[in-house]
């Protein structure tokens, strides 16, 4: 992965538009004149631009991102398809937009990536953070809530907000890019859902990420292992299916729920009195 992912926050633009420290990555023509001397040298009339040019960070500002190419994304198919714009000077911090983006010439007047396959709303959220540093809804400081969306229920009993994320969370996984992948898992966790609501959750991350994955695919069978005996009463016939679908699922949560119980069976016979019963909170770590 790319040095310059591991700084991503430090390259993308705030709410305000601020100077951004780019290391080598980008060249931007500095006026010597700028350049500040010490007291020694403005006694001798010699304020040795050159020597502090050399010493000066290469800096690049808001509008250095906005004068890159455009780029036009093709996002989606059918209805639900659209032409995108980004700048290319914000899109290459991704490394996967960065291999696309090198496969221009200059002479290219129109500069276009297909994104036939991706989530249109998700790959809006992409854009959302490379350009602001996050993406709605935002979490509230301090709590494990998001900003309220009045188009959005309360309670997700579809699906539809876990998924919003969990979208996010794959794309990031594909453009390489933690940041966005830790951003979009954080609110992942912040969603208040019921059971059918989890199972489209859990349908989708058995269905596009990796077996290894940590971040939101083991969380969700220590979900399922911890809750199941309440849960799957709510939606017994959907739970059946997904466990047909993709017996890895039952697999991970049968082995999870096992293990609890040898835990909990040793922590009995060492300590009768510390036993514990989960609880049921729908708006936890997944």
């Amino acid at each position: 992965m790319a040095d310059s992912i591991e700084n991503f926050a430090e390259l993308i633009p705030g709410d305000t538009p601020a100077d951004v420290d780019m290391g080598n990555e980008v060249m931007v023509e500095i006026d010597a004149s700028g350049a500040g001397a010490d007291n020694d040298d403005h006694e001798n009339g010699l304020p040795f631009q050159e020597e502090a040019m050399e010493d000066a960070p290469v800096r690049v500002t808001y509008i250095d991102y906005l004068k890159s190419p455009v780029i036009g994304l093709l996002v989606g198919q059918g209805d639900e398809q659209a032409l995108l714009t980004a700048h290319q000077a914000l899109l290459i911090s991704s490394p996967w937009f960065a291999d696309a983006c090198a496969k221009f010439s200059d002479e290219v007047s129109e500069r276009r990536i297909d994104l036939i396959d991706e989530d249109l709303d998700a790959v809006g959220c992409f854009l959302e953070f490379l350009y602001t540093g996050d993406y709605f809804p935002r979490k509230l400081p301090g709590t494990r809530d998001l900003e309220k969306d009045p188009h959005t229920p309360d309670v997700d009993e579809t699906g539809d907000q876990l998924l919003k994320h969990a979208r996010v969370y794959t794309l990031a996984e594909t453009l390489s890019l933690p940041i966005l992948k830790t951003l979009a898992s954080s609110k992942i966790h912040c969603v208040n859902s019921t059971a059918k609501g989890e199972i489209a959750y859990a349908r989708y991350v058995y269905a596009h990420t990796h077996k290894d994955d940590t971040a939101i695919r083991a969380p969700v069978a220590n979900f399922w292992a911890t809750r199941s005996h309440t849960l799957r009463t709510e939606a017994e016939d959907e739970f059946r299916q997904m466990c047909l679908e993709f017996p890895q699922f039952g697999y991970d949560v049968l082995t999870r729920v096992l293990d609890e119980k040898v835990k909990r069976e040793k922590q009995e016979k060492m300590h009768p009195s510390s036993a514990h019963t989960p609880g049921s909170s729908r708006k936890r770590a997944r």
